[in-house]
């Protein structure tokens, strides 16, 4: 068997039983988020509350802003954050709510005529984000963001592709695969 084989073996197999392990709370998951896709207005929350929300939508506000182009708050990454944290990322829902309660007491302590990040200037939010950086709660939010902004919008982030434009993914799902280069070695070169 060559390496190559061998390792699209291997990683078809851990794939397919991570999948095969999670495949009820990814398939919830994609079902509440497509309904969520679908009529934007109707969304709902399943883990964070109404305060979390904001202050996660702040927060991911100042990680991909809309100041050229659409960010976090137009791709909707906190729904698709919101379900991580109610599926497959269920294990980081403390880091979370320490997260948040921590900021917001660094913000009452900083700022005490502002209670809430999320009432604070773009300026005053980005050094509140700067002295958490490398906080594991920053780093979830920071994933989460990203990954809501350029998953598939069918798991509530993404809403209506905004973010697959801005990277200029073209939406296929079928690709035809070029034949000749990649395989030569295996087809015996010719």
């Amino acid at each position: 068997m060559r390496r190559r084989n061998f390792l699209g073996a291997v990683s078809a197999g851990i794939g397919g039983v991570w999948l095969t392990g999670h495949w009820p709370e990814i398939a919830a998951a994609a079902d509440a988020a497509s309904r969520a896709v679908a009529d934007p207005g109707a969304a709902t929350l399943q883990v964070l509350s109404a305060d979390e929300r904001g202050e996660i939508d702040a927060i991911a506000s100042r990680i991909l802003p809309s100041d050229d182009g659409p960010g976090a708050r137009e791709a909707g990454v906190v729904y698709f954050i919101d379900r991580a944290l109610g599926t497959f990322a269920g294990d980081a829902r403390p880091l979370v709510s320490a997260g948040l309660a921590t900021l917001s007491a660094t913000v009452k302590t900083t700022y005490p005529d502002n209670a809430r990040f999320s009432a604070l200037e773009p300026d005053a939010q980005d050094r509140m984000l700067q002295t958490i950086e490398s906080d594991a709660f920053f780093q979830f939010v920071r994933w989460g963001t990203i990954a809501g902004f350029l998953a598939n919008p069918s798991y509530g982030g993404n809403r209506g592709k905004v973010g697959w434009r801005w990277i200029g993914f073209e939406d296929r799902f079928v690709w035809q695969e070029p034949f000749g280069y990649y395989d030569r070695e295996d087809s015996g070169g010719s």
